[in-house]
């Protein structure tokens, strides 16, 4: 008998049914088995069996397998763990190091045209396979970022630019897919912060190939301009290992060539200590709902605006900062590099600790802190003092840590596949917005001391520490609430209940992370 039938005898009437606080439905003990057994049970809610006709992709790894135990012991988890990491983060850090390289060298119109087609690569993300789609869009982007290349005046480059914003925006929600795929909740962090590393390693490279190109030109010339190679060289290279990411990554578990069948079964069976499966292609209007009506999804979108006003000035004038601090505009590419080094650093250290103590929050607003510390430096050091202020915007790289641990717990802390591509399209929309208003503070009237851009995003950073702590502290309420629940005598769980695309809020053994 299928799960669903074994429930289809269950008499309920409404005021056998009461609601919890975020709004799912929960029966009372009153409700008994149709089989005239008379357990009084707390059975699963109407909408949760609902679901059992439209549950995550993970369910068709076990179909035909029913009643056989799998049995995943410590050294198998281990080595499944290795097989992995190796397949897939060597791949996924080089396409995101590769991502942020070519934003650097087209940094002119960075940031507005990739809120228009998030929501398109949100729904794209949800249909297609998974893989293939982020394989597409990344030899497309590598194509168009050649044709950059060619353009002739402003309006082609913002066109071209626009065409490679729809590409690109496919690439962050995409890997966060893949980590809340792959790996479990424990392992999370350390690995979005590892992928998302690479844009430090970007950054210390290209300031470097920045440096060579524009020292050897100045001495030797060049039959073609510098930046049309650094742009031909990049896209070509992105195109290359698109096509490398097509035959590499696979769309999920079940169509994973380089596991075993048994493997792939272990694979999904890993995660179900996540709650929330591997993926489910339907577009589920209610999960859209609840996504809008959480406050953890504006709490991360607030954060995510806020962080990326001063990264949008950081970034975009980084090497006019340096600039002020003493340095030559050649210097300032050289210079540049060991605020790359500070984020790969720091990222992956917050990764491992966030992971380690189970406490990505709070662990990562230290980078948040260590800002602030730098960016103080640059406004109370005078002008003079060029070292002390360079040691400064060094310091200043340890922004990303939060920003990153949020992005790795929507990964981790939103459940239900159309909600979790929802709040992942609104925190990427919400930082482009802020890589738009951030290079706005940077006005040229107020060089070389740049103080109202200095004053700003210290105020938006002490207003992310704030947010930080509503996100932990919900996180711990939200906690408390399900597992309330769940020490009801009368609480039963759904077998298989994990992969039912059930959201955060309606499924009452999910936990959030700190």
């Amino acid at each position: 008998m299928s799960q669903k039938e074994s429930y289809a005898n269950a008499t309920m009437t409404p005021s056998d049914m009461e609601k919890d606080e975020a709004g799912t439905t929960i029966l009372s003990p009153s409700v008994t088995d149709g089989g005239g057994g008379g357990q009084s049970l707390k059975m699963p809610s109407k909408k949760m069996l609902k679901h059992v006709n439209d549950a995550d992709e993970a369910m068709k790894a076990f179909e035909g397998y029913e009643g056989e135990v799998l049995v995943l012991d410590e050294s198998m988890r281990r080595k499944l763990l290795r097989k992995i990491d190796w397949h897939l983060m060597p791949i996924m850090c080089i396409v995101y190091g590769l991502n942020f390289l070519d934003s650097m060298i087209a940094l002119f119109v960075r940031g507005g045209e990739e809120i228009i087609v998030y929501k398109i690569a949100r729904n794209d993300v949800i249909r297609l396979p998974l893989a293939k789609y982020s394989s597409f869009c990344i030899i497309m982007w590598g194509l168009i970022l050649c044709c950059m290349a060619g353009v002739k005046n402003f309006a082609g480059a913002v066109a071209v630019r626009f065409l490679l914003g729809v590409f690109e925006a496919a690439v962050t929600p995409g890997f966060a897919l893949f980590t809340s795929q792959w790996y479990t909740k424990k392992e999370q962090g350390t690995r979005t912060g590892i992928w998302f590393s690479f844009n430090g390693f970007a950054q210390v490279f290209g300031g470097c190939v920045a440096y060579g190109i524009a020292r050897g030109t100045s001495i030797h010339g060049s039959s073609i301009a510098p930046w049309k190679i650094v742009f031909l060289v990049t896209g070509l290279l992105t195109s290359c290992v698109g096509i490398i990411f097509l035959f590499v990554m696979p769309d999920n578990q079940l169509n994973a060539r380089w596991l075993t069948k048994t493997e792939r079964r272990l694979a999904v069976e890993r995660v179900r200590i996540n709650q929330q499966g591997i993926g489910n292609k339907h577009f589920k209007m209610y999960q859209l709902k609840e996504a809008l009506l959480d406050p953890l999804t504006w709490a991360f979108t607030f954060y995510a605006l806020t962080a990326d006003i001063p990264n949008g000035g950081i970034t975009n004038f980084f090497s006019q900062l340096i600039v002020s601090f003493g340095y030559t505009n050649q210097q300032s590419l050289l210079y540049g590099t060991p605020g790359g080094v500070v984020e790969i650093v720091t990222l992956i250290g917050s990764g491992y600790l966030g992971d380690k103590f189970g406490n990505r929050i709070l662990i990562s607003s230290s980078g948040l802190i260590i800002s602030i510390v730098g960016m103080l430096l640059i406004v109370a050091l005078p002008l003079s003092n060029n070292g002390g202020r360079l040691a400064g915007y060094y310091l200043t790289q340890a922004s990303a840590t939060p920003f990153v641990a949020l992005l790795s717990l929507i990964s981790t802390n939103v459940a239900g596949y159309t909600k979790k591509t929802t709040v992942a399209a609104l925190y990427l929309i919400a930082y482009c917005v802020g890589n738009i208003i951030g290079p706005q503070t940077f006005t040229p009237a107020s060089a070389p001391r740049y103080k109202p851009a200095e004053i700003t995003i210290i105020c938006c950073w002490g207003a992310c520490l704030i947010d930080l702590m509503f996100i932990w502290w919900y996180c711990r309420h939200q906690n408390r609430k399900k597992a309330a629940v769940r020490a009801q005598p009368e609480y039963r769980k759904l077998e298989n209940q994990e992969w039912l695309d059930l959201t955060d809020k309606e499924n009452p053994e999910f936990i959030y992370a700190l």
